[in-house]
């Protein structure tokens, strides 16, 4: 058993997280090319490793000839009576196996062996590196500052250094070597010098990503964070949703006390955080996107994704935040073009009046009228036309117009009874004239 070989296997897997079969297969490769070195050529050599016991045989494979004079290529073949030696069983025309001893290499050919050992476990390394931070792609990690490299900063991640690009720090930020940050994996680049990893202290995905580590509810999903905008240094807004209505998505985020957010705080130098909750009315999201700032109304359009806002004039400049801080991360949360305005602005403005709005539905709501009005008519019979059978109630003619008696003609029955009634003017019934005498 070759202990020394194995415990050397045994580090470098550990430390180098490099498998055993790559590093035997580096060895197989190795011997080869030490071989071809050493002989001129390895077609016919083979290397065999016992993986348990790490030791290894390389021997050639020989055709068997009658004498030595018939040899004509050592590396090939061999005679006959050299064969005897090795098996007694040997034949002419057969094929041995001839042991090759590695200590027998020359100092070039050892070099070359060992230099093929080395570049495996390099690029097997570089490999290794390489897959473990590209699974950390678009997530956040801890690195430590090592140097300022110009104006970029380079980070130590572990077992590989990282780039944080002027573009990707904050303004204001300054690291001292030896300072604990956390960055967001950008970009992870294969080169032949190793991964190249990119990272940024700027980018919205760090508060996010900084936020499911925090925050239970949003890391088993009970809190979603539905939309996120930021200026790196200065504040950031999220937009939060519960899927479950037992849970406040904004306080779960805030935490007991605010602990929760102050750690994000801390961490990103003092940024400011806001937390509103996410609505599907695009009205409500908007006027809890422009929070602090109190509004009055909210006209929305969900086509044109153009929004009016109207604010009370004492809040417009909150609203509108400092050099339009609010209002334009209001906008890119929201998704929505933000026009806002006072109640004294917005009284000569159009579009911000609930009678622009209101005007146009009544109009839409007459016309609507008129046209069944007129629809009715259409259907209507004329005056003196007989209604058809498909007309009728109940299986009963009805009539319109002159088909009606009218009200000045009278029936000459009902004519005599009335002037049998009534008596002649200046004549006084006979009732009366007898109580008179």
């Amino acid at each position: 058993m070759n202990k020394e070989l194995m415990e050397a296997l045994d580090i470098l897997e550990k430390e180098k997280e490099i498998s055993k079969e790559t590093l035997f297969d580096a060895i197989e490769t190795s011997l080869l090319t030490a071989c071809k070195n050493h002989f001129g050529k390895a077609d016919n050599v083979k290397v065999e490793i016992n993986r348990e016991t790490c030791d290894f045989l390389v021997y050639a494979e020989k055709e068997v000839v009658p004498t030595q004079e018939d040899v004509e290529d050592d590396c090939l073949q061999i005679a006959l009576e050299d064969a005897k030696e090795i098996s007694k069983r040997a034949e002419v025309g057969d094929i041995i196996h001839v042991e090759i001893k590695s200590k027998e290499f020359g100092r070039i050919a050892t070099q070359n062996a060992k230099n093929v050992i080395l570049q495996k476990i390099r690029e097997e390394e570089r490999s290794a590196i390489f897959n473990q931070y590209y699974e950390k792609e678009k997530d956040v990690v801890t690195g430590v500052v090592q140097r300022y490299v110009g104006r970029n900063i380079s980070i130590n991640l572990g077992k590989a250094d990282a780039l944080l690009n002027e573009s990707e720090q904050v303004k204001g930020e300054v690291f001292r070597p030896t300072e604990r940050i956390k960055v967001y994996i950008l970009e992870v680049k294969n080169t032949p010098k190793g991964p190249r990893i990119l990272v940024s202290r700027t980018h919205p995905e760090l508060v996010k990503r900084l936020f499911e580590a925090e925050v239970t509810e949003i890391r088993d999903g009970t809190v979603e964070i539905k939309s996120i905008a930021r200026e790196a240094g200065s504040r950031t807004k999220m937009a939060v949703w519960s899927n479950n209505p037992n849970v406040d998505a904004v306080g779960a985020c805030v935490g007991m006390n605010g602990a929760r957010v102050n750690a994000i705080v801390d961490e990103l130098r003092g940024e400011k955080i806001d937390i509103v909750n996410w609505d599907e009315n695009p009205g409500n999201l908007i006027q809890n996107a422009l929070s602090p700032a109190k509004i009055v109304a909210v006209f929305a359009d969900p086509d044109e994704k153009t929004a009016k806002v109207v604010v009370p004039d004492y809040q417009l400049s909150l609203a509108i935040g400092k050099e339009g801080q609010n209002a334009r991360l209001a906008a890119r949360l929201t998704g929505y073009k933000i026009d806002i305005k006072s109640e004294t602005q917005a009284k000569d403005a159009p579009g911000f009046r609930y009678e622009d709005y209101l005007d146009d539905f009544d109009d839409e709501e007459y016309e609507e009228d008129y046209d069944g009005y007129e629809e009715s008519c259409e259907e209507a019979p004329a005056d003196g036309e007989m209604l058809s059978d498909e007309d009728t109630v109940g299986g009963e003619e009805t009539f319109s117009g002159e088909d009606m008696i009218p009200e000045e003609e009278a029936l000459p029955e009902e004519e005599a009874a009335l002037e049998e009634e009534l008596p002649e003017d200046g004549e006084a019934p006979a009732e009366e004239e007898a109580s008179l005498e």
